[in-house]
């Protein structure tokens, strides 16, 4: 024991050093970063205890649909979203979809990107009503430059858009726990975004926490200076307090990942939050067999813990992931008081389990120590679960999923990407599609049209397989074009409940 704590001790002062002569990061970034290997190094975890493990209670995870209506009212609704903020994490690139440059601006619908949509969204809302909710993007500094440059198209929108970086770590060199800039690769490849748990010391950080909390609304720059023409009629207190009025400090933010589509405003939730002073939201969606490793919230010691499957025993794995006993899973969708995010950042109290992430950069084996939001649960008081619709979740991953939203499947509104109503099954079909599909632009060369999947279950596409315009797929639906085969489905073809190897099968 006592070995290992030498050991410990000296990969630690050795680090400190190291990253004490890295002038690419700032000093919060330093001491970040070597508190987050402190913790990893000294073996802290967060152990469960399976046996302690409760299903949470309606009061912790609360059903959707028995929060209180929306206020009727168009003023209430102002008071509402003047107390919000919206937060798209943004770190992301778009490599996995053969794109280059943040995810955000890969082409959704109708020629419009993540960020188009967004912005259409919030846009509608404070014009609707007058309100001035703003839009934050947490880039990483691999999206950082690309999205300053995009954001300048809003300049004439009614919203106000801000960004951000999320902190820049360096990989750590798995041999000797030494950071791999200061080995010489000073490149990107030296470097990583410690994930999406770092929204919260990032947003302090930037000083945009203090900023939201403090914003002004503008009108009051006006009442401020006829305050001080009538100084001599009117007390110094009541000049305080007048314009204290118009001070619009900001209580919550959204959060959520920038891909999901169906992460709009909801005005239900945010009323429940406000009215029950909630610090803590994390939106939970039942469970489906597609999403059994994805974190499910339980109610252990007294306290709500959002539980991942890194966490659980080798023996419990086969009960996790069992949408019998756990009915949920995280979808991301954070909402959180900005007051709380202050108090805890500055006690440093927000201590998340760390995810070891190891990588290999030309041939050198690294690691690079992340952190999840929504493991920050248990850390707030009065946090809660809320069991959204599925419609809440609509992540944009790979093509497949890029299928589903381009197609007859959904619409848009205001921005805001809607479900087909004329869709009997509540769940969407499951589709596979081939390597040959996996790149955005290979995918949109190898159909003339979407086809229609209202009626669809399943479908399977690999091989040479390209789609004529006009096309139709119901029930399940299997194209694997053979070996050295290239496969068109002609125009306006309806393909029903068959597999197709070869043009003799159409």
């Amino acid at each position: 024991m006592a070995a290992t704590a030498t050991a410990t001790d000296t990969n630690l002062s050795n680090l400190k050093t190291a990253v004490a002569g890295l002038d690419q990061i700032s000093e919060n970034e330093k001491s970040g970063f070597i508190n987050l290997v402190s913790r990893y190094l000294s073996g802290e975890a967060q152990h469960v205890e399976w046996s302690k493990i409760q299903t949470p209670t309606d009061e912790v995870v609360v059903p959707y649909d028995t929060l209180a209506p929306t206020p009727a009212g168009a003023t209430e609704i102002k008071n509402l979203l003047d107390k919000l903020v919206v937060l798209k994490l943004n770190g992301g690139l778009g490599t996995t979809m053969g794109c280059t440059g943040p995810k955000s601006v890969i082409e959704v619908r109708d020629g419009l990107t993540f960020l188009d949509l967004i912005v259409k969204q919030i846009e509608n809302l404070n014009s609707k009503y007058g309100s001035n909710v703003p839009l934050l993007l947490m880039n990483s500094f691999n999206t950082h430059d690309d999205t300053q440059k995009i954001v300048e198209k809003y300049q004439n929108h009614n919203i106000e858009i801000h960004t951000f970086n999320q902190s820049q770590y360096p990989r750590l060199v798995a041999d000797d726990f030494l950071p791999l800039p200061s080995k010489g690769n000073t490149g990107k490849d030296g470097w990583y975004p410690p994930g999406h748990g770092d929204v919260f010391p990032s947003l302090s950080n930037s000083g945009k926490l203090d900023a939201l909390l403090s914003q002004v609304d503008p009108r009051a720059q006006f009442f401020l200076y006829l305050d001080r023409l009538l100084f001599i009629m009117t007390s110094i207190i009541d000049i305080v307090l007048f314009s204290l009025l118009f001070i619009q400090g900001k209580e919550y933010v959204f959060v959520a990942n920038s891909d999901n589509l169906g992460a709009i405003v909801d005005l239900k939730i945010l009323n429940h939050l406000v009215a029950h002073k909630n610090e803590y939201c994390m939106e939970v969606t039942p469970k489906t067999l597609a999403d059994v490793k994805g974190g499910t919230l339980i109610s252990y010691e007294g306290r709500v813990q959002l539980l991942e499957i890194a966490q659980v025993p080798d023996e419990h794995v086969g009960e996790f992931k069992s949408i019998e006993k756990f009915k949920i899973f995280n979808t991301n969708n954070l909402w959180v008081n900005l007051s709380a995010i202050k108090r805890l950042v500055e006690a440093d109290a927000l201590k998340m389990e760390i995810i070891p992430n190891p990588k290999e950069v030309d041939g050198v084996k690294v690691l690079q120590l992340e952190t999840a939001a929504g493991a920050a649960i248990r850390f707030f008081d009065k946090a809660i679960g809320i069991n959204v619709p599925r419609s809440r979740f609509l992540p944009v991953k790979a093509t497949s999923d890029l299928l589903l939203v381009q197609s007859d499947l959904y619409t848009l509104e205001d921005g805001s990407v809607i479900r087909n109503t004329a869709r009997a099954n509540p769940e969407n079909p499951s589709i596979e599609l081939g390597p040959e599909f996996k790149k955005v632009s290979n995918f949109l060369s190898r159909f003339k049209s979407i086809p229609s999947i209202v009626e669809l279950d399943s479908l399977k596409v690999a091989g040479d397989v390209w789609f004529g315009a006009g096309v139709i797929l119901k029930g399940k639906v299997s194209i694997v074009a053979k070996s050295g085969v290239k496969l068109e489905i002609p125009d306006g073809a309806v393909i029903a409940n068959k597999e197709i190897n070869g043009p003799e099968d159409l």
